[in-house]
């Protein structure tokens, strides 16, 4: 008989800045935390909430969470690049901010980034991203309240 691995929260820790609205809505439902971050980054495990320290090259987080998750995990990071391969292990996959990506959008992210390396390659600069507000934080913590919510009405946690 195969035991069924329960879902978890697996979140690119390094730059994420809504770690304390993860866990407290991940306690409200039960469901453990997983946070991959280098070894630059001081992290603090607590109830519910597993740190991996992993090296300080760029893409050692993005790898690791890549090779750890499974099927209905839900994974929160602003790379496109890790939030496609956690789409194409059937995983949710949620943004900072909120943003719920999908199989329909994330080729066009992609693509969306390639094209403004290849600007900032050639000297032309944005502006980034801008700052996280209270409201942000909000409208996280409600997508990931809203979606651990339907995935327990599915019999899925």
């Amino acid at each position: 008989m195969t035991s069924i691995r329960p879902i978890h929260i697996v979140v690119d820790g390094d730059a994420c800045p809504v770690k304390k609205e993860i866990t407290e809505t991940a306690r409200a439902f039960s469901v453990p935390v997983l946070l991959v971050s280098s070894y630059d980054h001081f992290l603090r495990e607590e109830e519910g909430v597993k740190v991996i320290q992993v090296d300080r090259s760029d893409q050692s987080a993005d790898l690791y969470i890549a090779n750890h998750i499974a099927r209905g995990d839900i994974v929160v990071t602003q790379d496109y690049g890790l939030a496609a391969l956690a789409l194409a292990k059937s995983c949710h996959v949620l943004s900072f901010r909120g943003r719920i990506f999908n199989d329909q959008d994330i080729d066009f992210l992609l693509d969306s980034r390639h094209h403004k390396a290849k600007a900032r390659k050639a000297g032309h600069y944005g502006k980034g991203p801008r700052k996280m507000i209270d409201e942000d934080r909000r409208i996280f913590q409600h997508k990931l309240t809203k979606l651990l919510r339907n995935l327990q009405e599915n019999d899925s946690l």
